[in-house]
């Protein structure tokens, strides 16, 4: 950690975690991500933080820097999503 060593974590640093995401319609995501990283572009349905469904279409390759709470198996096209936090 060196020079970083009890430094408190903010909201818009880099994510420190990440995870596989299974799109489910029926349950959030074990840990809310404060972003996606989309390995195979396509639509991403999507809760978000703040309780909106909504569909991000023909999402590219990379990282969807919205807050998801859970992402929806109907609706999603993309594949091989990461969960950051």
């Amino acid at each position: 950690m060196g020079a970083y060593a009890g430094r408190q974590s903010q909201m818009a640093d880099p994510a420190e975690h990440a995870f596989a995401i299974t799109p489910n319609d029926a349950a959030d995501l074990s840990s809310w991500a404060l972003a996606l990283y989309v390995g195979t572009g396509g639509d991403v349905k999507m809760d978000t933080w703040g309780g909106e469904t909504v569909t991000f279409a023909n999402v590219p390759v990379g990282v969807l820097p919205v807050r998801a709470r859970r992402v929806y198996a109907a609706g999603t096209t993309a594949s091989n999503i990461v969960g950051l936090y």
